[in-house]
């Protein structure tokens, strides 16, 4: 599933209390593609990168030492990620029968976009749909919408 195109240059890092188990679910339920794993002592994740289409994520097993920990240790979320995928009612199907919470239905959103929402076993709260940032974005004064 990786494009040929290159990778973005954001590249969101998500703490798993099992993510070795995390890898493994993100791969069959979302369709990432396991790109590298870096094993650490006691079966701990120390890196990994994951990816679908152009976007990269990693995900890695907690470092409370650095204050990184799952969502189940912290009680819950302050960030969703946003996905590309050119079928969002396709990839519903496949997540929902591995498994994801879906927590909103597929749907067409008001700024011409179509996806859905939905929470993995450890709490991340996820986005896939075929919404791409920049399109109403003006070239001539940046943060403004086109005209």
């Amino acid at each position: 599933m990786t494009s040929s195109r290159p990778f973005g240059d954001v590249y969101p890092s998500l703490i798993y209390d099992d993510a070795q188990a995390a890898i493994a679910w993100l791969c069959r339920a979302f369709g990432f593609e396991q790109r590298l794993v870096v094993h650490g002592l006691h079966d701990r994740v120390e890196h990994s990168e994951l990816a679908i289409g152009a976007a990269v994520v990693m995900v890695s097993s907690p470092k409370p030492e650095m204050g990184r920990l799952s969502p189940r240790a912290l009680g819950g979320v302050s960030h969703a990620l946003s996905i590309y995928v050119a079928d969002p009612d396709a990839h519903c199907r496949r997540a929902r029968l591995a498994g994801a919470v879906v927590l909103r239905e597929v749907q067409d959103e008001e700024y011409g976009a179509r996806g859905y929402m939905a929470r993995d076993p450890e709490g991340h709260l996820w986005y896939f749909g075929t919404y791409r940032p920049g399109a109403d974005w003006s070239e001539d004064t940046p943060g403004e919408p086109a005209a």
